[in-house]
């Protein structure tokens, strides 16, 4: 089968890793089941695979992606949850991952999951729309209701306008009637947001009209000075990633003065996926897609979102 290869880890120079080609069918195991991709999406951690972080070169040859949709060995349209779960010993933790750092991803034309990982999809969704849920939008989903503990009509601030995460978090939370602050160094990303129900837009690092009651941060290191400054007495940031470094300054007199809470989240839930879905079908929102390329063309994929030059998700299509 054809898929999208991490060949090589280059922290360097990430995308000399990746390698298209022929890779070997899938491998039935039991309970898993294997799913015909039809669409999959990219998302910053196919790109951080590359570099050698959560993945070793003693995993190499790795097939890349963690989100899919596609059709199972039933014929049933699915969405694949992309969290591995792997049993336990009694007294001791489960060990989780995410397809593509123990298990070959989705970037191929068959991907071998266990069967308690899908869910139905809905026929509004499309293919490539439901693609887009299981990372970066189900990210979004737990971080805005399970962690930020929210009441309807508080204000918030999302760091960074064009990421996968930031979009949805700009679309979930207009959604539910929260007032949406954004900040992109991109002037263009900030109209984009306006488009999407944010309240404001404004330049990364500028003073906020108000402070908020919780900041979503997937920047890390370059926005953090900014986030813990831009927070209410008692509010809380929710952070998911530091795509330009995690060493900032803590700010920790702010932090225990103003009684600031920091919380740290990834990925969500089989049962939030499920939830997320529903969500999306009763009220008509829908992922904001950037482009749809078949997977052949992935390696111009990866490039955009190295660069910088994505607003919303990639997507790619057998």
């Amino acid at each position: 089968m054809f898929a999208i290869t991490a060949a090589r880890i280059a922290p360097d120079d990430p995308l000399s890793g990746l390698e298209a080609g022929e890779r070997p069918d899938p491998e039935p195991r039991e309970g898993w089941t294997t799913v015909r991709v039809k669409a999959a999406s990219l998302n910053h951690h196919d790109l951080w695979s590359l570099r050698g972080v959560a993945l070793g070169e003693d995993r190499l040859p790795m097939i890349l992606g963690g989100d899919a949709a596609g059709i199972d060995e039933n014929g049933d349209e699915v969405i694949v949850h992309s969290v591995i779960t792997e049993p336990a010993a009694p007294g001791t933790t489960p060990r989780f991952s995410l397809l593509s750092e123990h298990y070959d991803g989705t970037f191929a034309e068959k991907v071998l999951v266990p069967k308690a990982n899908l869910l139905p999809k809905p026929a509004e969704l499309s293919f490539e729309e439901a693609a887009c849920l299981p990372t970066a939008w189900l990210t979004a989903y737990s971080m805005l209701f399970d962690k930020a503990d929210l009441r309807p009509g508080s204000t918030v601030l999302v760091q960074g306008a064009g990421g996968g995460v930031s979009v949805a978090l700009i679309k979930l939370a207009a959604q539910v009637g929260h007032r949406v602050y954004v900040t992109s160094r991109d002037e263009d990303k900030r109209a984009k947001a306006l488009e999407l129900g944010a309240y404001a837009a404004l330049p990364s690092g500028e003073r906020l009209p108000e402070r908020v009651d919780v900041v979503f941060d997937s920047v890390g290191q370059a926005t953090w000075r900014h986030s813990v400054r831009s927070l209410k007495p008692g509010g809380a940031i929710v952070t998911c990633g530091a795509t330009s470094g995690d060493a900032p300054p803590a700010e920790l007199t702010r932090v225990f003065f103003l009684q600031l809470r920091v919380l740290g989240s990834t990925m969500g839930t089989w049962e939030e996926l499920r939830a997320l879905t529903e969500m999306c079908v009763r009220t008509g929102l829908r992922p904001e897609i950037d482009r749809v390329l078949p997977l052949k063309d992935a390696a111009e994929g990866f490039r955009a979102m190295a660069e910088g030059d994505v607003f919303g998700k990639i997507v790619f299509t057998n």
